[in-house]
Formats: structure tokens, sequence, C-alpha cells
């Protein structure tokens, strides 16, 4: 007996420790701690093994403690609660439970850092986001605490998700939940304007991904698209409207869109809204608000002019939030952009592109802008593959083109200024504009569509040299442009040959010895070497037959510039005619094309055909005295004009009403003159 008795014993000894190492696991729960406690003090073991169980319990406590501070929630939590205090955020990385995986949280802007629900986090993480961008994860807690608020960022920082996550989370988990009406019929608890059909497309497809993973209903609602196909969905019942001022306009008047359980109102691109004259449609449609303490107003803008200031202060409360990632500084231009400057006459314009386009695209998408939507259509007739966009073309039309622009069914958009503000298009590489736009906020936003989310890109701006107004894009938009010619020959050359030895390359090896007879004899009887022959090949397959120059100050090809000196200071271009006319014939002065100052005063340049080079050389060295004349292989810095403006000021497009039914009319009429003839 007394031997049976120490065996249990020491049975009984083996079991309290396996009990305490199966209770060290750091994902124990306390439940399963407590009761491993409970085990070891019920044991009548001896004092060590007592003592050894109390230091795992303290080591275990330890980590609980380490392990809670860096999650505060399990894979079962439904929202994610953020860090409440610095100190915390400074703390070594710890994986947590998401409910989707475990994620390093090192980033302060990490998605797990937030109160995002898994539906939505799921959804962030296919769509390959893993971090909120700064004017996303500094006003995220403001708006699902219930704040107004004033956003101001800069084109490409993601101001749509800064409104878009927030409020979806409010309206399932946050303060609006119990508000939320459902059901058939139900009245819309959002409503967002914006400017364009492009952006108010875009919104409410970011709306409907993420509202349709947490099961909330959105619409879409714009001129130029029949009514009642938008009067059957708001009649259903949705929880998201969001459309353009004119058309909200008219379902409200025609009682199809009810604002009385209304919690979001959010003002996308508010100072465009200003620009295109919805002034007095965004403030009725604000009024129809009765209680505006009830709802919640988030406004969004780039800039912040003095309409905008006013609708804040009148229609947003007075504790409102302010998030200004751009501060007093001016707006400026895209740092991740390679901006370059580049002369060009019209006439030159549509030869000038595809080179453009073959030196400075590296493969991915181009969007060229004009100022004219006659432009648009003109210039996209002329280029191989491209496609026009602009305010007479019909909705539905746009649509597919933007459509086969992302898909890269082409690569070439030749477009007004619709596809300049909020058009997210993937691997636009190059922009080119094809001169300078009279505003500068208007370059501001047309390279930005280029170089966004990180990566970096190219903006081609052409000008005519006689009357450029760079130096006023470089000082207000910040940036220093890269002043070249355009491509020679040698350039195009390198670039497409890179091309064409690709395509080589690329070829089927089962397709090589059908050929190679004919490799060898040509390599034989040709007397050239295999360099040459590829280099020949490589141009045929290129479609390059023939090399021709190119003037630096026109683009114009088999055309030279030349610049002229006569020793005394140029007051005027009929100065430059006048020395010109002393020593060669008045026709071949009349030929001379572009002629342009000096920016010293001291001389002009301009161009002649190629064939005509050598005579004024001749002529010029015949001459002598002070008067030089030589070919220029790079163009120097020249006097600018500024641009002549438009007669009637900031309205210089007309009736912005008329203007607004071609761009965006609510019936998708022409709509007369204004911006919608321009665009």
């Amino acid at each position: 007996m007394p031997s049976l008795a120490l065996s249990d014993m020491k049975e009984e000894k083996k079991m309290k420790k396996k009990i305490a190492l199966e209770a060290t696991p750091e994902q124990d729960s306390k439940k399963g701690k407590k009761e491993a406690k409970l085990k070891l003090s019920d044991s009548d073991g001896d004092e060590s093994e007592k003592k050894k169980s109390k230091k795992k319990e303290k080591k275990r406590k330890a980590a609980d403690v380490d392990e809670s501070e860096g999650a505060k929630s399990d894979s079962s939590s439904e929202l994610v609660e953020p860090e409440t205090s610095k100190s915390e955020k400074k703390k070594s990385s710890k994986k947590v439970k998401l409910g989707v995986e475990d994620v390093e949280v090192d980033n302060p802007n990490a998605v797990s850092r937030f109160r995002i629900s898994a539906p939505l986090r799921e959804k962030l993480k296919q769509k390959g986001i893993e971090a909120l961008f700064p004017i996303q994860a500094m006003t995220f807690d403001m708006v699902l605490d219930g704040a107004d608020l004033v956003g101001r960022a800069r084109t490409g920082q993601g101001k749509t998700l800064a409104f878009v996550l927030p409020i979806l989370e409010s309206l399932i988990n946050g303060p609006a939940q119990s508000k939320r009406k459902n059901g058939y019929g139900r009245p819309p608890s959002v409503l967002v304007l914006l400017p364009t059909r492009e952006l108010a497309k875009q919104v409410f497809a970011d709306f409907e991904a993420y509202g349709g993973a947490v099961g909330l209903t959105s619409c879409c609602v714009y001129g130029g698209d029949p009514y009642q196909p938008q009067e059957y969905k708001l009649k259903r019942g949705v929880d998201i409207v969001v459309g353009t001022p004119g058309r909200i306009k008219d379902h409200i008047e025609r009682q199809n869109l009810d604002l009385s359980y209304l919690q979001f109102r959010v003002l996308d691109e508010a100072d465009e809204m200003l620009r295109m004259g919805f002034v007095d449609d965004v403030e009725l449609i604000l009024g129809k608000v009765e209680d505006p303490k009830k709802v919640q107003t988030l406004l969004f803008s780039a800039t912040l002019p003095s309409w905008v200031q006013k609708i804040a202060a009148r229609f947003l409360k007075p504790e409102k939030k302010t998030i200004d990632l751009v501060g007093n500084d001016k707006m400026k231009a895209s740092n991740s952009v390679r901006h370059i400057c580049l002369p060009c006459s019209k006439q030159a314009m549509s030869r000038l592109i595809p080179d453009i386009i073959s030196c400075y695209s590296s493969g991915g998408n181009t969007i060229i802008f004009t100022e004219t939507k006659d432009q648009a259509s003109e210039l996209s007739g002329l280029l191989p593959g491209a496609r026009p966009l602009h305010g007479d073309i019909q909705q539905s039309q746009r649509e597919v083109t933007l459509a086969g622009f992302r898909k890269g069914k082409f690569s070439t958009l030749v477009a007004t200024n619709v596809a300049a503000r909020g058009l997210d298009i993937n691997d636009v590489q190059l922009i080119i504009q094809c001169e300078p736009p009279r505003d500068v906020e208007d370059y501001i936003h047309r390279s930005g569509r280029t170089g966004r989310a990180g990566n970096t890109g190219i903006a081609v701006m052409l000008y005519d040299s006689r009357k450029s107004g760079i130096s006023k894009i470089e000082k207000e938009a910040g940036i220093k442009f890269e002043r070249i010619s355009a491509p020679q020959p040698s350039d195009i050359a390198k670039a497409v040959g890179m091309e064409a030895a690709e395509k080589i390359t690329q070829v089927c090896d089962s397709v090589v010895p059908a050929f190679m007879a004919a490799a060898k004899e040509l390599l034989e009887t040709s007397g050239l070497s295999a360099e040459v022959l590829l280099a020949k090949a490589l141009a045929k397959t290129a479609g390059f037959t023939e090399i021709k120059k190119r003037s630096v100050l026109t683009s114009m090809e088999n055309s030279v510039t030349l610049l002229l000196e006569a020793g005394r200071p140029m007051y005027s271009p009929s100065a430059a005619f006048t020395t010109l006319r002393r020593f060669l014939p008045e026709d071949k002065v009349n030929s001379i094309e572009g002629l342009t100052l000096t920016a010293d005063g001291q001389g002009a340049v301009f161009d002649v055909a190629q064939s005509d080079v050598d005579l004024f050389i001749a002529a010029g060295q015949k001459n002598a005295g002070s008067v030089s004349l030589e070919v220029v292989k790079e163009l120097p810095k020249l006097q600018e004009r500024e641009p002549m403006q438009r007669r009637f000021g900031n309205n210089r497009f007309g009736n912005n009403r008329g203007g607004r039914g071609g761009r965006f009319g609510r019936g998708g009429g022409g709509g007369g003159g204004g911006r919608g003839q321009r665009w």
C-alpha cells in the first residue's frame, strides 16, 4: 500500500506539471488560466512545485498584458477599436486578430488601427489597400464621431474614401445605424453632390463596391440619362444617392427625392461647382433640409474660394472640424510628375504628338488635353488609335470610351477638362496639354492625372513660343519646367527601335526555320554586316523609312531654326524683319515662320525650310558687319507674351447655365455657349 500511494503521488506531480505547461500558450483565454490556477491550488504537491507554478503564472500574466496592449479585439469582434494614445501607437508591432488575417500594425495609418468592420476591411484588402492616406486617416474618427467637416487636400490624395469609409461605418455600426430607415421605398440617408457626371459615377462606384459589402444600396443620378430608370430606383428606396446638382434639383422638384430622413450630405470638389455655375442649385439643395442640426455635412475641396467658405459657414455647424493638407501655400502641382514644356506650332501638332508618345509614354496610357471640344474631336481623328472625350458626346458613348481606356483597348484619350478632375484611371504614364491652359489650376489638375498614388509620370505641355505664359504657370504651380526641343529623329528611332526589338524577340521559335535560308542568303549576298542588316530590319519593323529634320522652335518637319544677331538690341519683331530684308530676297523673308525675340533682346530665332538653310547662311556671311546667322541646335531663352484674356473676365465662357447643358445637361442637350461650347 505505501508503495502504491507513493506511485500515486508521483503520477499526481506529473499531472500538475502537464497542467502548468498546457496553460502557458499566448492565446489561452483568462478562463483557461483561472482553471489551471485552481487545479494547481487544489493539488497537495510540495512547496517547490507550487513556487515553480507561481513563477510560470507570473510570466503568463506578463505575456497576457503585452498582448492585450497590442490588440483590443479578437476575431469575433465586429469593430476594431483604435489606439487611444500616442504612446500606445509607438509600442512594438504585435500581430492582432482582425477577422481577415494577422496584419502588422507598425504603420500608424494601417487599416487595423481604425474602427473599420471586418467586411469593409476585407474589401479594402481586395483592392490592395492596407493603410489609409493622410486625409483619410486624419478625418476618419472625426466623421465617425459625428462632426461636420471641411477637408482640403490636393488632387490625387484620396478624398473620396475619406468620406465613403466613415459614412458607411456610421450607417452599419455607428451613430447613424439606429436612425437609418429600412424597407421598400425608404428615403436616402446619404446625399453626395459632385460637379461632373464622371466624378459622380466614380464616387458612386466606390459607394456601390464598399456599401454593397455591408448591405447598403446606392443610386447615381445625372443629366444626360433618362429620368425613368432613376425615378424607379429612388422610389424603390436607396441608402445613398450620388449625383450632379442639376439632376438632383430636378428630382427634388419632381418629388422623387425625399430628404427628410437625410443623415449625411457631402459636397465634393466644391470649388469646381462654383466655377461651373452650380451656386444656386447647390444652395437650394442644401436648404431643403428642414433641421440642419440633425444632418452631418462634409465639404471637400482642393481650394477654398470665398463662396466655398460662405457655404461652410452657412450650412455647417459652428463647431465643425477643419483638416487642411494644403495650408496657406498656393495650390501646387504634383512633385511626383516630371514637368516638360516643348515649343510646337499648331500645324506640327498632329505629327509631333505620336513621337512624344513614343518617347515618353513607356508603353502606358496617354491623356491629351485640348481647350475645345472641336479640337478634341479633330485631333483624335488624326492620331492612330485615339478616342475623344468631351461634353458633346452622348453619355453612353462616354462611358464606353472610359471603360475601353481603363481596360487597355486603346491607349490614347483626347479630352477636354471633363477628364481633368477625379477620373481614377490606372497606368496613365503621360499627360500632353496642347497649349498652356488659361487657368493655372487647370494645369495642376490635368498634370495630376498621372503620378498618382505613389507612382511617377510625365506631363508635357506644348506651347507657341511667341505667347507661352510658361513663367506664370511655373510661379503659381510651384514647378520648374524642363525646356526641351521636339524629339529628333535619332531619339524617336531609339525609342521605337527598342519596341521593334522586343517584338522580334517575341517571334515564336517554330517559325524561325522557315526563314533561315532567306536570312543566310541575305547575309552572303548583301555585302552588309549582320548588325547593319538587323538595324534595317528594326527600322522596317518600326515603320521608319527616312529621317527628317525637325525645327527646335515650331517642331515642324523639314524645317531648321536659325538665330539672327545684329549687334544691337531688337525691340520688336519688325526690327528683325527689317534687318533680314537688307540682304535677303523679299520672298525668302516672307517664307520665315515663327519669328520670336530672344529674352536678352539681342537677337531673334525663326524657322526656314531645310532647302533654304544654305542660302540664308551664305547671305548672312556675305553681308558681314555685325549681323550673324547660325543654325540653332538648342533653343535659347525667349521673350514671353502673356496670352490674351477673354473680354468677359471670370465669366469668359458666356452663359454658365447654357454651358452646363452641353456638358452636364439635365436632358443631355447641346446647351448653347459657355463651358458647354468650350468643353
